[in-house]
């Protein structure tokens, strides 16, 4: 068997440390001792054996250990009274006895006894685990030292716990139902069950003892017993389970209690009759049997007989104790769980004392259980719903607040459709508020593993080294915005800039409101936009004015983005311009919907141009050989005229491109400064 310890050596002639670990753990250097005083050693490793070494009690396996033995202790808790179902009556004719379910008694003490190991386990862990001195001056954290010395580890135990977790693992019934039982002479069975009864309650209530300890301590080091709102309401509907398995269980025996009870009254006003009779170990007189009229008697089937059993009626009357053991079982779990929620109202009980005594402590418990159990599954039925409630409030808050208002139903549908867009994007959780409760390195590697990826998949940012990432990534907030949403207007002040993830935009823009002028164009995931802000913080001192925006950006469906503010791009960009990188700024140009609107607008100007400029050379050429041709055919004194003329013409063909109209100046966008400090 191979367990994990967390092992320290200590040098003798060095002064100890404490590693962070266990300093958290609650060590304290006082009582760290040296390896040779043999009083304090704590976690000793190297050559000792397993079984010496000393346990944290808030160490993983310690943890692991305790969840372990709590299942197991619900399972025991299970176990113990499947032995109320080992007594049964044999229906038959002309007699009937009452015997002993062999096979599932071979059953029950099998896993009884794996259980009653588990206790044995559990008083040796504790033997060897660490404890918080009481009286310990120094506190880390709400914690003590450590006592790690055996002797005082197990007079410490033996003074606490010790007995009712020795009491809890003893066999018990498996000693009563194979060994006492047997061995004792002239017994009847309704004093069997007696003793069996007593045994096992006897037993029960120190292992349902355990349960609370044992949760306490995984509460002292977790936090919590159940770590999600579904296992803590199984968790509270198991104890109410567990309680009706039990009530049902003893009312199962006390029914067979309550048919033997019967048949010893009959028996006793019936001459010949013997109690031993009644057992199916003994075979009876046949001619008493025969003849006899005991089980007629005590039919619980027949209405006439003057035997008033109460509550157990419907029991004996569908003959449970003769039925097949799960046919038996869950009639009387259902027994249980029907009078144990409804605190034993249905019940008819007689005038027995027993059977009244034990239908007033099932009413008080069945208002025990479900004014605490019930309760607990309620509160955590509820924490799984109390974001839907919140959602369900704030929105009913907003069409009150629209309908008083008396919004167009057209802002009232946007407002409606972001709201439940947030609401399936964030579920209603605000997870700045989540991040900014969390100390600053943990909330750096978080967003680093929400951000990094998405921030690489834009080009702009996979030139940049992990260092600048890491900062971005730590100051890049999430963005939402539904369909039809305007991110900016052109001639807004930009506050921030997007990084698409999820969705599409629409950027466009008229060039400051120039007639005729009009540049569309679809942002996808990984573009950008907001570039104007990344020139404004390039800046060695940037005004406080923010730039204005040169487009209109409006989402065309549901779009998700990270936003990286003003302030925030100011501080990435001033660390980022230590560095030089023309890569970076040829990326920036060629990425930027900005830039690439003035260099298609370049690039068509500079087209047209060349275009006027061939026409006119071609133009030229053709009113030249013209020129030419009319020279040699009218002679020298027509030359001058028809010379003049043809520079006219061509006068007026160079003029004429040049009245043409051309493209709207696009004006060039600022370079950022991607260079070093000044």
């Amino acid at each position: 068997m191979k367990i994990a310890f967390t092992e320290r050596f200590y040098d003798e002639r060095a002064k100890p440390t404490i590693p962070t670990h266990q300093k958290q753990a609650g060590f304290a250097a006082s009582k760290l001792g040296v390896a040779g005083s043999g009083k304090n050693k704590i976690f000793v490793a190297g050559d000792e054996l397993w079984y010496k070494k000393i346990l944290d009690p808030s160490s993983d396996f310690i943890l692991k250990w305790n969840r372990i033995f709590l299942f197991s202790c619900f399972v025991a808790l299970f176990i113990d009274p499947l032995y109320f179902y080992v007594p049964k009556i044999v229906y038959g004719s002309p007699n009937s006895c009452v015997g002993t379910d062999r096979h599932l008694a071979i059953i029950v003490t099998l896993f009884r006894s794996i259980a009653d190991l588990l206790y044995f386990i559990h008083i040796i862990i504790k033997f060897r685990t660490a404890y918080v001195n009481p009286s310990s001056t120094l506190r880390v954290f709400g914690r003590g030292d450590l006592v790690t010395d055996p002797k005082e580890i197990a007079w410490q135990y033996l003074g606490s716990d010790f007995i009712v977790d020795v009491v809890a693992a003893l066999p018990l019934p498996q000693i009563l139902v194979w060994f006492v039982i047997p061995a004792i002479k002239f017994s009847t069975a309704e004093h069997n069950n007696h003793i069996l009864v007593l045994i096992v309650l006897a037993q029960y209530f120190p292992r349902l003892y355990l349960i609370f300890p044992l949760t306490y301590e995984i509460v002292k080091t977790t936090g919590v017993v159940a770590k999600t709102a579904w296992q803590g309401a199984a968790y509270n509907l198991l104890l109410y389970m567990i309680a009706s398995h039990v009530l049902g269980a003893l009312w199962y025996l006390l029914s067979v209690d309550r048919q033997t009870a019967c048949w010893k009254k009959s028996c006793k006003n019936e001459t010949g009759c013997s109690i031993k009779f009644l057992d199916c170990d003994v075979i009876p007189n046949q001619n008493w049997a025969n003849t006899t009229d005991v089980f007629n008697k005590c039919d619980a089937t027949n209405d006439s007989i003057s035997f008033d059993y109460g509550m157990f009626q419907p029991a004996l009357f569908n003959q449970a104790p003769a039925q097949a053991f799960l046919m038996k079982y869950f009639y009387s779990l259902w027994w249980g769980l029907q009078n144990l929620s409804c605190y034993g109202q249905t019940l008819s009980v007689s005038t027995y004392i027993g059977e009244t005594l034990y239908c007033i402590f099932l009413a008080v418990l069945g208002l025990i259980l479900f004014a605490h159990l019930i309760g607990n599954v309620q509160t955590y039925l509820q924490s799984i719903t109390v974001r839907v409630e919140e959602w369900r409030l704030k929105q009913r808050d907003t069409e009150e607040w629209m309908r008083h208002r008396q919004l167009p139903r057209e802002l009232q549908e946007r407002v409606r459709r972001f709201i439940q867009y947030k609401w399936l994007a964030t579920r209603g959780v605000n997870e700045e508020s989540i991040l900014q409760a969390l100390p600053a390195d943990l909330r750096r590697d978080i967003k680093r593993h929400l951000c990094l990826g998405l921030v690489r998949r834009v080009p702009f940012f996979s030139q940049m080294d992990d260092r600048l990432l890491d900062a971005i990534c730590e100051r890049l907030v999430s963005s939402l915005c539904t369909e039809g949403t305007y991110i900016v207007r052109e001639g807004d002040p930009v506050t921030e800039m997007l990084f698409v993830i999820r969705g599409k935009l629409e950027s466009s823009t008229t060039n400051g409101g120039r007639t005729g002028f009009f540049n569309s164009t679809t942002l996808k995931p990984g573009d950008f936009c907001g570039e104007e802000l990344l020139g404004w913080a390039l800046v060695p001192k940037p005004t406080v004015n923010l730039p204005s925006s040169t487009r209109t950006v409006k989402a065309l469906i549901e779009v998700e983005a990270f936003a990286l503010q003003a302030e925030d791009l100011k501080f990435v960009a001033s660390q980022f311009r230590r560095l030089h990188s023309k890569r970076l700024q040829h990326t920036f140009r060629y990425y930027s919907h900005h830039w690439r609107t003035w260099a298609s607008c370049f690039i068509q100007v500079a087209w047209r141009r060349y275009k006027r400029r061939r026409m006119t050379m071609y133009l030229s050429m053709s009113e030249s050989f013209s020129s030419m041709r009319s020279d040699g055919s009218n002679g020298e004194d027509d030359h001058a005229p028809k010379q003049n003329l043809a520079l006219k013409i061509m006068g007026g063909i160079r003029k004429g491109p040049q009245n043409l109209k051309e493209l709207p100046k696009l004006k060039k966008p600022d370079e950022p400064d991607f260079s070093a400090d000044e």
